[in-house]
């Protein structure tokens, strides 16, 4: 069964009488697999592993091992066995499918030996025609079904989402209107820390990180495995003792695309999990990490243990499991967490390699980490985050750089720049990133930093940066002025061309306030701008403060009904999209021509981010329907308009009348 070439099936490849292990080390003298009855077990056989001239392990056993464990012994029999504190320990494979772990910072993970017979009852991918016709949902799986008031039902976290009987999950995305779910990391990472202000016998000294959790999961442990914790069979002392997380996990992804949603993963290959028990931080660490000129591990990623994509081994590695998400989980596309750190002929590998399978498949960069990489992304074909839009409508910073809605110009934006910003940010114009607007994702709000609604709230209330807050109900519930500017800001992003995304809970002008759970943390009752290590009521959305903001999630169910419905706002050529131009430099006004995109309408939008004035506008010849106002946003006509007419302060309005 051993292959002759250098491009060696790595993982494990088990038929009814033999299964086959291959396992890529040069680094080591010897390699032996240890297999278990369970994982408990304190008993094992050990089989040595043959190394061929490429560095690859490899071994047949004449068995059927299906739902055995198996994990490695690596012996390297030089300095780095010496200088390692985890030379005694047992490792799983990198290529794990399926791992059983502990559920402490180590997770002390076997791999699980699986054969899958899901039955997917004919389910197809759910890729977009044309990127631009995605809506997407930013969130985090357990964000929308933790908290009480989702009423979710099920047991686990990935059937929570998909129970219809509730108000979060899935039943949320339909009742919003979104056509697709972007989740946060659900490759295999350790959702716990060192313990807070010990040393570990490793030499980890938790100061960083009071509650000792990761729950954002952007440190991957395996990189072809689903996240267990979120599955039925977590217990207290396991997660993945069953397969429960596979099996779950693609019921979700099959319920999702019975109701037409896409769906995108979160991948994190700029680097590994820092803590536990890696085998590709531990085991073979000159092949997966990059060293810089000092021999030491770069630290770009701000973890030090930088993921060395350009290697051969690390590049397939990345590919590898790519394709089995998709083939495998039916993953529709990725966004890929600070890709700059990826090397460039890794991107090419990528969209080669996935668009051979689709070319409709989804790729996103967070287009930095390293250096700013927005154009040259866009270069390579693939899609970015675009933080000039973000920086631009918003700003970049609640007290000392606030953008067009409170009717300040942010540092680096002006009248041209934002013209083109919703054009799609095309390169030859001002501040321009993009080839083409399919490559522009325009966002507000993400799960880095604060809400939209926490970034409004301090903008227009410095004092509240620093302050615990002593009436919460008061803060969810919106006042006139905070209100306006969330429906500006969100009339900008929905008639700017390119994809859109919002994150969990800006449609109803989500807070995340520090929950007290006992940990002695010092901010607790502040707005936070970084819950990463919080798997608590600081993330887990509670529906109903939405009650609180109902006119505002209202106004988001209107916005993205009427931009599926309006080809021409998200996807016109720029040649189609003509400016007027004011003395006034807060106002804002253009119309944009279906005809490119065969939609039936032009359209005609006004945004004025002036603080106080009330803007007279002259719309172009004939009847318009008026479908956004400051009040209302509706894809049908809430009056019919010709020549002046008046648009507030603070508030957009968006007008279309049929094509002649």
């Amino acid at each position: 069964m051993k292959e002759d070439n250098s491009r060696a099936q790595s993982g494990v490849h088990s038929g009814e009488e033999s299964t086959y292990f291959c396992y890529y080390c040069p680094e080591a003298n010897n390699v032996y697999c240890e297999i278990f009855d369970d994982y408990e077990s304190p008993k094992s056989s050990s089989h040595q592993l043959e190394k061929d001239e490429h560095g690859y392990w490899h071994l047949t056993i004449d068995q059927d091992l299906v739902d055995k464990w198996y994990a490695y012994r690596v012996d390297h029999g030089d300095e780095l066995d010496e200088r390692n504190p985890f030379k005694d320990h047992l490792f799983a494979d990198p290529y794990s499918k399926h791992v059983t772990v502990k559920n402490n910072y180590r997770q002390e993970a076997k791999s699980k030996i699986v054969r899958d017979d899901f039955d997917w009852e004919g389910d197809q991918h759910q890729f977009p025609e044309d990127p631009r016709d995605l809506i997407i949902y930013e969130t985090h799986l357990k964000d929308l079904t933790a908290h009480p008031s989702s009423k979710a039902h099920g047991d686990g976290f990935y059937n929570k989402f998909i129970d219809l009987n509730q108000e979060g999950g899935i039943a949320h995305l339909k009742k919003l209107g979104v056509n697709c779910v972007e989740f946060l990391p659900l490759q295999k990472f350790p959702p716990v820390e060192p313990p807070y202000g010990e040393t570990t016998e490793e030499g980890f000294f938790n100061t960083w990180n009071p509650y000792a959790e990761n729950y954002w999961g952007y440190m991957t442990s395996f990189f072809f495995a689903p996240e267990s914790s979120f599955a039925s069979d977590r217990s207290e002392k396991y997660s993945g003792y069953t397969t429960a997380s596979i099996t779950e996990f693609k019921n979700m992804v099959k319920e999702l695309h019975k109701e037409g949603i896409t769906v995108l993963m979160d991948v994190v290959y700029n680097h590994t999990s820092l803590f536990d028990l890696n085998p590709c931080t531990h085991l073979c660490p000159h092949t997966y990490l990059r060293l810089n000129e000092k021999g030491e591990f770069m630290n770009r990623s701000g973890t030090g243990n930088e993921f060395r994509s350009e290697h051969e081994v690390g590049r397939q590695l990345i590919l590898d499991s790519l394709t089995y998400w998709m083939n495998e989980f039916h993953v529709d596309g990725f966004r890929f967490d600070l890709a700059a750190l990826l090397d460039k002929d890794t991107w090419n590998a990528i969209r080669d390699e996935l668009q051979t399978i689709d070319p409709r498949v989804v790729l996103i960069a967070e287009p930095w980490g390293g250096y700013y990489s927005p154009a040259h992304f866009s270069e390579h074909e693939w899609a970015s985050w675009n933080d000039r839009i973000r920086n631009s409508v918003k700003g970049s910073d609640p007290l000392h750089d606030r953008g067009f809605i409170f009717s300040e110009w942010q540092d680096e934006t002006g009248r041209e720049r934002l013209e083109n910003i919703f054009t799609g940010t095309l390169k030859g114009k001002s501040g321009g990133l993009f080839e083409t607007s399919e490559h522009s994702v325009n966002y507000l709000e993400s799960h880095d930093g604060y809400t939209l609604g926490d970034f409004i709230r301090i903008g227009l209330n410095p004092e509240l940066s620093d302050t615990v807050i002593a009436d919460t109900e008061q803060l969810i519930s919106l006042n006139d002025d905070e209100m306006a500017l969330a429906k500006l800001a969100a009339v900008s992003l929905f008639c700017s061309q390119g994809i859109t995304m919002i994150h969990a809970g800006q449609e109803f002008a989500r807070s995340k306030i520090i929950a007290d759970v006992g940990v002695d943390d010092p901010d607790i009752g502040k707005m936070d701008h970084n819950s990463y290590q919080k798997d608590n009521s600081t993330n887990w959305i509670d529906f109903d403060t939405l009650k609180k903001n109902r006119k505002l999630f209202s106004y988001y169910q209107g916005l993205i009904e009427l931009r599926k419905q309006s080809p021409a706002l998200r996807k016109a050529d720029p040649e189609e999209i003509e400016f007027d131009h004011f003395d006034n430099p807060l106002l804002f006004s253009f119309i944009i021509s279906g005809k490119s995109t065969q939609d039936m309408f032009d359209y005609y939008v006004v945004l004025n981010g002036n603080r106080s004035d009330t803007a007279t506008v002259k719309l172009p010849m004939g009847s318009w329907e008026l479908l956004v106002n400051n009040e209302i946003a509706s894809s049908q006509a809430i009056d019919i308009l010709s020549g002046d007419v008046k648009i507030s302060p603070k508030s957009g309005s968006i007008f279309r009348k049929l094509r002649n």
